[in-house]
């Protein structure tokens, strides 16, 4: 009974391909008419002198329910025009186009990433974040490079994120030779993006240092990502007065930091991107989040539309209707009406 479930759900949807039939019902004031005039004027009478024998006396139910065929005819009728007038209910087929954002995480994995200014420190609060962005833009290709003294290619762009966020996991330090080669870990990131297709590429750099190391130079990097289209988001990662706890095996010492904001500034300035500042957990989520809202995917929905015709039901309840009349008429009734 699919079309009894189509019709049910899409009811309030239902619409007419001949509406014009609709004025058949016109049809029942005749008919009414001619019933109401039958029952007061065909039927035989007789004269008597007195009606007092016929006090007190109470119609039987048959003559109750007499009227109840010329109903049922009636619904019979109404049923019959609306299958004429052709119901129709709407077969939608939505079709999605996303248009995605290719996106690499260029991420600082230098020695001054221990810093403990961020919770448990500012690597792992960083890795946290960059988990929760990934795993908030699923119609994304998305990559990831680290860099230290060198940097080299975590994982490619791909739409597994799955495979992504384990490797992201596993990222520590001490992996790839100590300093902070941003030109390098720019350029690597340019280079997963330069042949992508996307229209929206995008490189979010994190750094917590000042550029020392690596074999490019950083101004250098940027104007290759402005050649390709490429934007550069920059987060300069660490506390505002220069110093941060550093762990050490005697405890956490205080230690003095550098920043290079100018540079991160003008590399974010020149490929059209935005240069922000977290000092803190918060703030860092805050930044990926405002990053986020800048860079959405992009979602087109296009709708289909057929009609599906739904007669059949009104056909199978005139169908009904009219069995039970002939049942009230000819069986129950008979001779009442």
């Amino acid at each position: 009974m699919n079309f009894l479930s189509n019709f049910r759900t899409n009811f309030h949807e239902i619409s007419f391909a001949d509406p014009y039939y609709f004025l058949l019902l016109l049809i029942i004031i005749p008919i009414i008419g001619w019933q109401i005039w039958k029952r007061h004027k065909i039927r035989p009478g007789m004269y008597i002198s007195t009606t007092q024998s016929f006090e007190g006396s109470k119609k039987s139910w048959k003559q109750k329910f007499s009227w109840l065929p010329l109903f049922f005819r009636i619904m019979v009728i109404i049923c019959i025009v609306f299958a004429l007038a052709r119901p129709q209910s709407p077969l939608r087929r939505n079709q999605i186009d996303v248009e995605g954002v290719d996106i690499v995480l260029a991420l600082d994995i230098s020695g001054s990433m221990k810093m403990m200014d961020f919770t448990p420190n500012r690597l792992e609060a960083s890795k946290k974040v960059a988990i929760e962005f990934i795993e908030g833009r699923p119609n994304d290709r998305i990559g990831l490079v680290v860099y230290a003294g060198e940097a080299y290619t975590q994982c490619p762009l791909t739409s597994d994120h799955n495979t992504l966020l384990g490797l992201l996991k596993k990222v520590t330090f001490d992996i790839v030779e100590d300093g902070t080669a941003i030109g390098d870990g720019l350029g690597t990131a340019i280079n997963r993006l330069r042949d992508s297709e996307a229209k929206s590429k995008i490189i979010i750099l994190l750094s917590d240092g000042v550029n020392n190391a690596g074999y490019l130079d950083p101004y250098s990097s940027a104007e290759m990502a402005k050649e390709f289209g490429i934007k550069v988001y920059t987060i300069g990662c660490g506390t505002n007065n220069g110093q941060a706890p550093f762990p050490t095996p005697f405890g956490p010492v205080y230690m003095k930091t550098e920043l290079d904001e100018n540079l991160l500034s003008t590399i974010a300035l020149n490929t059209g991107g935005e240069y922000f500042r977290a000092t803190n957990n918060q703030k860092l989520k805050n930044v990926y989040t405002e990053i986020d809202q800048m860079e959405k995917t992009k979602i087109s929905e296009t709708v289909f539309e057929n009609k599906a015709d739904e007669f059949a039901i009104f056909l199978i309840l005139a169908l009904i209707f009219i069995s039970i009349e002939f049942l009230f008429r000819y069986r129950i009734l008979r001779g009442a009406c």
